[in-house]
């Protein structure tokens, strides 16, 4: 992976809330097609970084680099445009509409289709192309078994699964995931990183928020590790298992790598 070009340069940031630094002088880079992980105990600053890189927030000082350009403060739907896109902690679902309109809502994400057009039936060409996309990510996804389901009536696994599969739709270069294992049974957990493998494998680099630490270190190339809002340590995972920092601001004891 080392001699990939970068997708995402973390510059100096920092994002300060009141009297509160949340983030400070955060450096670092997601190459491209990494499968990149981003750890740390709670309160450590992750979400606040994905937030930042996502445009939820603007930086308090430091810059976003994404493919070469400078997003720092843009809104968040100019981000997605981009191929910029996250997901959530908590799934972020419509819960009245099915598998499918889901699916379709999320390429609304990226700015290819309006998605009020698209229910009331208007742009019939580009409509036909966005039900396309979403029968083969559904496929992709092994969602299409339930394609028609109410995603109120789905069990958590797969409304995880049917979240990012809203993020794919709307075609992302750099997908970050905010913590995807959560909740998961072991099944569930195999079956998602074996998905998350799929996306990467697809062309998409992924940036991975999560607590589950042999999802981590079964799937990361690279983690970085955040602590109070500073980077604490970055490398491989075998690399970060010896870290006796890190082990003691987090790991606790050492975690052994999944397949």
């Amino acid at each position: 992976m080392g001699q990939q070009a970068a997708v995402l340069n973390i510059e100096g940031l920092t994002r300060r809330f009141g009297g509160l630094t949340a983030v400070d002088n955060l450096t670092f880079t997601v190459k491209e097609g990494a499968i990149h992980g981003l750890i740390g105990p709670n309160g450590a600053g992750k979400t606040t970084t994905f937030n930042v890189i996502s445009g939820f927030y603007r930086p308090t000082r430091g810059r976003v680099i994404y493919a070469g350009r400078d997003i720092s403060g843009m809104a968040t739907h100019a981000i997605a445009a981009l191929g910029l896109v996250r997901t959530f902690q908590a799934t972020t679902l419509f819960h009245e509409l099915t598998v499918a309109e889901n699916v379709l809502a999320g390429c609304h994400l990226g700015a290819r289709i309006g998605l009020v057009s698209v229910l009331l039936g208007r742009q019939r060409e580009r409509q036909e192309e966005a039900l396309a996309r979403v029968e083969e990510i559904l496929a992709f996804m092994g969602l299409d078994g339930v394609s028609d389901e109410s995603c109120a009536n789905l069990p958590h696994g797969l409304q995880r699964t049917l979240g990012v599969a809203v993020a794919l739709a709307a075609e992302p270069r750099l997908l970050l995931l905010d913590e995807p294992f959560t909740g998961m049974n072991p099944d569930e957990t195999r079956r998602m990183m074996n998905l998350v493998r799929q996306v990467r494998d697809r062309g998409v680099t992924i940036l991975l928020v999560e607590h589950d630490m042999q999802a981590v270190m079964g799937l990361c190339e690279t983690i970085t590790v955040l602590n109070f809002g500073t980077l604490l340590a970055e490398g491989d995972p075998e690399a970060i298992r010896a870290n006796p920092e890190v082990v003691d601001a987090y790991l606790g004891t050492p975690i052994e790598g999944v397949a």
